[in-house]
């Protein structure tokens, strides 16, 4: 009987024993991580939808004058007169200054001297040659005298004439470098004169824009200074050298405001707006990966991105126009595409 109630206590603690690590086996695997086997990534989507395609570019750039020319006298001597002040408005042919004549005019009138007795020995021989009473080279030599004292004639009225210095064209003063009294030599800075009734909005065009931008072409201007005001202006020049970084100087030509009146060195910037095709299919930027050769998209189809090999027609700052391969209504990621291969089970955020 002893016996018997040994063995039973045995096995009630092997029983216990058990049902003990059954529990602990449990409890273990349920603290256990188990992968998920088909995890779903999040991703951002875009719906591909029929779109009117144009480009909108902002470039900024700096007036320049029409024409700016530094004055230089073609002639030396002091100044006489002077009738310009800095800022003042002038005319072309204006006379903004006049330089000492004096010394030219007494030479002028001496050649003048000379050249009437050369004249007067002409006649004379003249009358003796026909006669045989002086050799004929006489004459020849009085004819040869009385043309170089022409000449040096007209290079003295010339000499006179550089003595007065006009302005080329109308403009602005904007810089006077001498005064009255002061003495000049031949190419001395006197002036600075400034045409800005036309200004040269010059802007550096980006290679994958200079091609929107042709001879002729009509394009707005805006102005910090005149906020409210729209200036029109003509692409006057699109130079056909780009810089290091591939941008390429363009010219605009504006016809300058009395009303709103432009200075040069004002900020100007233009927005050039093209239509780059009607409408279309089109679809974000972001949403094609791949490479230009062969762009993709990850369709998002019953919960899973696939990915989709697409064609691409034309192309804004914003869009892709899809020639091929996707259907209007289509989802198609935007962001997220890194965690993602075909197939991956996704869901849009």
């Amino acid at each position: 009987m002893k016996r018997l109630l040994i063995f039973l206590a045995v096995i009630a603690g092997i029983g216990l024993t058990a049902a003990k690590l059954l529990d602990n086996k449990e409890k273990t695997a349920q603290k256990v991580y188990i992968p998920d086997t088909d995890p779903k990534v999040g991703v951002k989507v875009a719906v591909a939808e029929i779109r009117r395609l144009s480009q909108e570019a902002s470039f900024l750039g700096s007036f320049t004058p029409n024409r700016k020319v530094e004055i230089r006298p073609q002639a030396g001597g002091e100044i006489v007169r002077l009738n310009i002040e800095e800022g003042q408005f002038v005319k072309a042919g204006q006379l903004i200054a006049k330089l000492d004549d004096e010394q030219l005019r007494y030479q002028i009138e001496a050649a003048q001297v000379t050249l009437e007795g050369y004249q007067n020995d002409l006649k004379r021989y003249e009358v003796l040659v026909k006669g045989d009473a002086v050799p004929a080279v006489n004459l020849e030599r009085t004819q040869l005298s009385i043309r170089s004292t022409e000449a040096q004639i007209k290079q003295l009225k010339k000499q006179v004439a550089n003595t007065s210095i006009i302005a080329p064209f109308s403009g602005i003063v904007t810089a006077k470098m001498v005064e009255k009294g002061s003495v000049v030599s031949i190419g001395t800075p006197m002036a600075e004169i400034t045409d800005i009734s036309l200004l040269k909005l010059v802007v550096n065009i980006p290679e994958k824009s200079v091609n929107e931008f042709r001879n002729g072409k009509t394009i707005g201007i805006k102005t910090d200074v005149y906020p409210d005001v729209d200036f029109k202006g003509k692409v006057t020049m699109v130079s056909a050298e780009g810089d290091d970084a591939h941008n390429y100087p363009v010219e605009i030509t504006v016809q300058n405001s009395q009303k709103n009146p432009l200075k040069a060195g004002m900020y100007g910037s233009i927005a050039n707006t093209g239509e780059v095709k009607g409408e279309a299919l089109a679809v974000p930027r972001q949403a094609i990966t791949g490479s230009a050769k062969q762009p993709q998209v990850y369709v998002v189809e019953n919960g899973k991105a696939n990915l989709r090999d697409v064609a691409i027609g034309a192309t804004t700052n914003e869009f892709y126009e899809i020639t091929k391969g996707l259907k209007a209504g289509d989802k198609v990621v935007t962001s997220g595409q890194i965690n993602l291969q075909n197939g991956t089970s996704v869901v849009a955020q």
